[in-house]
């Protein structure tokens, strides 16, 4: 470890649906966290881990702050509040023309508790039509609290994204580097599987349905040819759902396995072989033991 190294650990906090993973995935130049247009898409927290030179950032890209309606809703949320706790900085993303929301209000109440450094990443700039809109949001949440940087950015053109990276470098300090410098996540495959398997789920299916599924991957296993086997379950509440997960003559788990097996693929860079099946466990979300069998941890549940 060279002590000349710089590390910084920072959590990625905001509303649903801002666009934390999306920035995530940009900033590492890969996928890692599951993108979807429905809101609550991240369950569990996600590291992203990137080394550029003598810097090392470590992200937790955490679950949109929201009102728990369930076990599931409640383990997001406490995962939000361990996230805040132990990081050298928290980047708030909010969406580009919105006035501070109580979710964003709340956290920045955080901040202060804390004294924590904080990034204002405003995201979506590419849909406002007038610029003066953001001139007046910045203008607002800087009266908010004392950010140490705010930088707009679309994560969906790459605007702004080299300015958010440099102000977050600016957040670590000397030590070393806590990762071996070609470190992604630290995640393990299994995990990083079915949440690609799961973000298909959320933007083919419709309402309801894509948060009420999880996904467990039963195998892994490379072949002596190179092609990985791959078994997954999906598990959903209802018998309709799992009607409509499958699709009229299989077309919709179909339509599911290819997306997934595609972007399994351009991550492991080998041929992949998916298996998927669906199976019906009622209402999961609210049942402890089975969140924990599915990778929840145990000591966020009540």
């Amino acid at each position: 470890m060279n002590n000349k190294d710089k590390s910084a650990f920072i959590a990625i906090v905001g509303r649903p649906n801002v666009g934390k993973s999306s920035i995530l995935n940009r900033l590492l130049g890969q996928k890692i966290a599951i993108v979807s247009s429905k809101p609550q898409t991240t369950r569990n927290r996600i590291t992203g881990v990137l080394t550029e030179g003598e810097y090392q950032l470590v992200f937790f890209d955490t679950p949109g702050m929201h009102k728990p309606k369930n076990s599931l809703g409640k383990y997001m949320v406490r995962s939000v509040n361990e996230s805040v706790g132990g990081v050298d900085c928290c980047m708030l993303v909010v969406e580009a023309g919105r006035n501070p929301s109580q979710t964003e209000l709340n956290l920045i109440e955080k901040f202060k508790t804390m004294e924590m450094p904080a990034i204002l990443a405003i995201n979506k700039i590419d849909m406002l039509k007038e610029k003066d809109v953001l001139m007046k949001q910045i203008l607002d949440y800087t009266k908010l609290y004392e950010f140490d940087a705010v930088v707009p950015v679309s994560a969906q053109d790459g605007s702004g994204m080299d300015e958010l990276l440099d102000e977050l470098k600016k957040q670590s300090s000397e030590g070393g580097h806590y990762f071996d410098d070609d470190t992604l996540t630290d995640q393990p495959e299994r995990v990083i599987t079915a949440e690609i398997i799961r973000e298909k789920i959320l933007r083919l299916c419709d309402k309801e349905i894509p948060h009420g599924t999880a996904v467990v991957i039963e195998k892994m296993k490379t072949r002596d040819n190179g092609i990985l086997d791959i078994d997954a379950v999906i598990f959903c509440e209802k018998e309709t759902h799992k009607r409509i997960l499958i699709g009229k003559n299989g077309a919709m788990l179909k339509k599911i396995s290819t997306f997934a097996r595609q972007d399994i693929e351009n991550f492991f860079g080998c041929k992949v072989f998916l298996q998927t099946w669906i199976k019906v466990k009622e209402d999961w979300r609210n049942r402890a033991q089975i969140l924990q069998n599915f990778g929840y941890d145990e000591k966020n549940f009540d």
